[in-house]
């Protein structure tokens, strides 16, 4: 069950692993193929898609079942589809779908996956994300560890494939597939996956670093596009969201401020509109920091760091000017050398 929530995580989020976007595919079949529709379930295993190291996820009674060959499939009730809706592969697990638009306004029963379903809820994103620039106020249920928003390389993180058809497969009850249930169309249940990620591969020729597929059929695409290109820190408001959920999932409560969001911990640095070099960056780490504690947070690695509030403004200057060098306007050049090592010891 732990895999499978994994998975889900990954199939539903468009990354590697919850938060980050990068690393390197190695084929041994779609890591996760979504069917809406049993009745497809042959011609996906016959289509090559579907290898050893495959998690199929197809509706009847919740539990796993493997093919003849081995291979891996699990039956699941609800549906991952749409929102409003919930989906159960049993042994008691429950997984809530939800639309952006509406999700400010629900309780959280449990694990969620937060929708954009239409062009409406794409409005509402940005209009969150332009308030936690400006004042730094992030969506509470966005930062609740429960809560997963979903289709990351739609919404401003760097597109991999982990975001392709070579991680991720929806195939929907006519036997449409693309890579998620709101995707462009790829191709129909029994395409091999050349055929499928050649496509993919086309469909994304021109959109420089983020996806086109995921959200091709709920959001219009030059619409979306122009949209990220205004709001260049998309990738990192993103990232800002998954270091304040693990901060909380971690039990840090309270207020949690982000640099570079609504403010800095410098005054000096929060003058400087030049000192932006962090909200370029959506793999930079990033400094947080509530009434008592400091914190430094690598997205890549999903690691985070306490650190002495004293040294909060030497971090805060190296990543907002992207260099010892230039930080050193801000802090003192011996205290952000010796953190730039520690940092790059520490695997950041």
């Amino acid at each position: 069950m732990a895999d499978l929530k994994e998975r889900l995580i990954r199939w539903g989020t468009g990354t590697t692993s919850a938060g980050t976007t990068t690393g390197e595919f190695s084929y041994g079949g779609v890591e996760t193929v979504v069917l809406e529709n049993r009745e497809h379930l042959t011609a996906i295993l016959n289509s090559g898609v579907a290898g050893t190291d495959t998690l199929v996820l197809v509706p009847g009674a919740p539990g796993e079942d493997t093919t003849a060959d081995g291979r891996r499939v699990v039956g699941y009730e609800g549906s991952l589809a749409g929102a409003g809706g919930e989906f159960s592969p049993g042994a008691g697990f429950y997984l809530q779908i939800q639309g952006y638009g509406i999700s400010e306004y629900m309780s959280v029963a449990g694990p969620t996956l937060v929708r954009i379903a239409d062009a409406t809820d794409f409005d509402v994103f940005l209009a969150d994300a332009d308030r936690a620039l400006l004042d730094g106020t992030f969506p509470d249920f966005l930062t609740h560890p429960a809560i997963q928003l979903a289709d990351l390389p739609g919404l401003g993180a760097d597109r991999t494939t982990a975001a392709g058809p070579r991680y991720r497969l929806y195939v929907d009850a006519d036997g449409a597939v693309s890579t998620t249930p709101g995707g462009t169309r790829l191709g129909t249940a029994g395409d091999g996956p050349e055929l499928l990620d050649a496509q993919w591969q086309r469909l994304n020729s021109g959109a420089q670093t983020t996806c086109a597929v995921c959200l091709g059929t709920v959001v219009d695409d030059d619409l979306r596009r122009t949209e990220l290109a205004a709001r260049p820190w998309l990738g990192r408001y993103l990232a800002a969201l998954g270091a304040i959920r693990a901060l909380r999932a971690r039990g840090v409560d309270g207020s949690i401020r982000v640099s570079g969001f609504g403010g800095r911990i410098s005054d000096a640095l929060a003058a400087d509109a030049g000192a932006d070099a962090d909200l370029r960056d959506a793999d930079a780490p990033l400094l947080l920091w509530s009434d008592q504690d400091v914190y430094v947070h690598a997205p890549a690695p999903s690691r985070t760091f306490s650190v002495e509030r004293a040294a909060a403004t030497p971090v805060e200057a190296l990543l907002a000017c992207g260099s010892a060098e230039a930080a050193a306007k801000f802090a003192d050049p011996d205290h952000t050398v010796r953190i730039e090592r520690f940092l790059a010891r520490a695997g950041v």
